[in-house]
């Protein structure tokens, strides 16, 4: 890499895919960041889950599905660029609807407000889901200026309850169980 390029963001700008520059508090570059975010705390729950030995494989697995569908949603999101076709379908809100539905029928009813912790795992989840949460904030503002996919934001807002029933599911499963509030 050239010195030029290792400088060029300096100035508070960056590049988008399309080859634009914008600024680096644009809300595009804010929902692109908060999914590189996402994405990251999911490795490190995906890490600690694949390091246990029982009840975790269904939900590593899952997680690096979801790592891999934000890789595309990253990529979408750093394009500005309305003839770019959407990698997030409604087959991928279905399969997290799917997921919901999978992961609470292995839980107790949810009768109380819980307070994010369970083990290091599920802690991991809850803070990948409040990350996700404010990615699809930042969505629906930046949805308010330009075309996203129309997928995006509901993709966003079923993956926020698909993170919270693995996170509850990760403590059920390592003994910690639901912390009331």
């Amino acid at each position: 890499m050239s010195e030029r390029n290792l400088h060029r963001g300096d100035g508070g700008e960056t590049q988008l895919a399309s080859g634009q520059r914008v600024r680096k508090d644009d809300l595009r570059i804010e929902c692109v960041g908060g999914v590189d975010e996402l994405t990251t705390f999911l490795g490190l729950a995906r890490a600690g889950l694949e390091a246990r030995t029982e009840g975790t494989a269904g939900m590593v697995e899952t997680i690096r599905r979801i790592q891999r569908e934000l890789y595309w949603l990253g990529v979408e999101l750093a394009r500005r660029d309305d003839q770019v076709e959407s990698r997030i379908t409604a087959d991928h809100v279905a399969a997290l609807d799917r997921e919901i539905i999978e992961a609470d029928a292995g839980l107790p009813k949810l009768r109380a407000f819980i307070l994010p912790g369970g083990g290091q795992e599920a802690s991991q989840l809850h803070v990948a889901r409040a990350v996700c949460r404010r990615v699809e904030r930042h969505a629906v503002g930046l949805a308010s200026l330009e075309t996203l996919g129309p997928h995006v934001i509901p993709y966003l807002n079923r993956l926020s309850l698909v993170l919270f029933s693995l996170a509850r599911l990760a403590a059920h499963r390592l003994g910690a169980g639901d912390d009331l509030a």
